[in-house]
């Protein structure tokens, strides 16, 4: 990381029509995954890329170095919502005194950043020239003198900490024209219509309680200075680059984003009222460390995020995705025939190993003891449900899940934010599931827990002295091994 004085200034602007070729350069990568599994987010990086993550101090982030030659695999990580290439990081940033010295500050500092390395980076990606309203003609847009308007939108709330009532939303701003003083190049532009400029916007994320000034401010003023060094054309919407500045407390980083929208998306055509992200149910997938040839279950599937992407990504194992709301169920079978069919038309021949079932989550119709893995977004009744109906609804479905789930092996990853409600039904159940792991988590803004649940040997209606006996047989070897793995 580098501190303020270190930054040296580059020799001058880039431009789209610069040549992309060179030595391959090594650079930082930033990348946002859903908060509780940065951890998680880091072992894929050492696993697909086989370079060390450093999670930020900012919950919800991870970095790491990679070459240019090997950019592509970042965009195959399945954990990771949004990637940036890092300008620059500061891990101790002085903020003035005033709002003013500040902005000022912020402002010289855009001339003074190591662009190069980034830009050549943006150009590699190549996504942004998919953008949809990416201009593919020769001819120019004119810098007008007059200044531009700003824009703000509040930011993902799945990227901001609920606790941080003090952040600021993601502050997104069209960046003010340059002085009357450059006017004069509007010229030049007209008699050379075949130029291309780039369009940029600048995003600024800001949390932390002890800033003297807002999101909006820094976005503004940043962004006025990177259109007057870089001579680009602000634009809010059709924007080539987006410059991101993330400040968390004293850590500044500055970056170019190299996704057009959160990866997050990947599966899912047929959206719901609580549909999950796809990098979540991932995280939540890895949690449960599917194996070959086991049988996973999600008996409140809903669009079926979870169990596609296990299909998916894990896909030596079989799923069985079910709801008791028929346009749940059908949009998971939609969801899956949009998977099938795009993998048909690049060629795959091979099918998803998933099946979609509706039921009655009280009353399965699944054989005692014949899965291995349950694994679910619990209704928070917010969105869906009532926290009341919940005081009746999680013991009822952690019974049936126990019934179903093989004794001694089986597992359980359930998400749910009525915390309350499920540690009481889970001490409710007789001993026959066991709490190992919570990964606290960020969803649209609540604060919700992954629990991971081990099914203890105890077979299902058992008396209270019979699985007292069992516990003290089978499952003290069976579950020691069990937790050794899981640890």
């Amino acid at each position: 990381m580098s501190s303020q004085e270190d930054v040296a200034a580059e020799p001058g602007p880039a431009t789209e029509d610069d040549a992309t070729t060179g030595d391959v350069i090594t650079v930082t990568i930033g990348a946002t995954v859903p908060t509780g599994f940065e951890h998680t987010a880091a072992e894929e990086v050492k696993e697909k890329i086989g370079v060390d993550a450093r999670i930020s101090k900012d919950r919800g982030r991870i970095y790491f170095p990679i070459t240019t030659d090997k950019l592509f695999q970042v965009h195959l990580l399945r954990s990771v919502d949004n990637l940036f290439v890092v300008v620059e990081e500061f891990d101790n940033y002085q903020f003035k005194e005033s709002k003013e010295e500040t902005l000022m500050e912020l402002q010289q500092l855009a001339s003074k950043l190591p662009w190069t390395n980034a830009l050549e980076v943006w150009k590699l990606n190549g996504t942004l020239k998919k953008k949809k309203g990416f201009r593919r003609g020769g001819n120019s847009t004119k810098v007008k003198p007059n200044s531009e308007a700003t824009d703000a939108t509040v930011a993902d709330s799945e990227q901001q900490e609920p606790s941080q009532e003090a952040s600021d939303a993601e502050s997104q701003m069209q960046a003010e024209s340059m002085p009357d003083a450059e006017a004069s190049t509007q010229e030049s532009e007209e008699t050379a219509p075949e130029a291309k400029l780039i369009k940029f916007r600048v995003t600024c994320n800001r949390a932390g309680d002890k800033h003297s000034f807002s999101s909006n401010e820094v976005a503004r003023d940043f962004g006025g200075a990177v259109q007057e060094f870089f001579q680009w054309k602000a634009d809010m919407t059709k924007f080539d680059i987006e410059v991101l500045v993330n400040i968390h407390n004293v850590e500044v980083v500055i970056g170019i984003a190299l996704t057009e929208e959160s990866l997050h998306r990947r599966n899912i055509s047929h959206f719901g009222p609580t549909t999950l992200r796809s990098t979540l149910c991932y995280g939540m997938l890895r949690l449960c460390k599917p194996r070959l040839s086991d049988i996973i279950f999600d008996p409140m599937c809903g669009t079926g995020a979870i169990p596609l992407e296990g299909a998916i990504e894990f896909n030596s194992s079989f799923y069985v995705a079910g709801d008791n709301n028929d346009m749940a169920v059908n949009r998971t079978v939609n969801n899956i025939c949009h998977i099938q069919k795009r993998r048909a038309d690049k060629g795959s021949a091979s099918g998803l190993p998933i099946d979609t079932v509706q039921w009655d989550l009280c009353n399965l119709p699944i054989r005692t003891g014949s899965v291995d893995i349950v694994i679910t977004d619990m209704p928070f009744g917010k969105r869906m449900g009532s926290r009341k109906k919940n005081w009746d609804l999680y013991p009822s479905c952690l019974r049936e899940m126990a019934r179903v789930c093989t004794p001694g092996s089986g597992k359980a990853v359930l998400l749910t934010q009525d915390k309350k409600c499920f540690a009481k039904a889970v001490s409710r159940m007789g001993g026959l599931w066991r709490k190992l792991h919570i990964v606290w988590v960020n969803v649209g803004g609540l604060h919700a827990g992954v629990y991971l649940l081990k099914r203890t040997a105890a077979l299902f209606g058992q008396t209270p002295e019979d699985i007292y006996e069992s516990r003290g047989t089978a499952n003290a070897e069976g579950n020691d091994k069990d937790d050794k793995e899981l640890s």
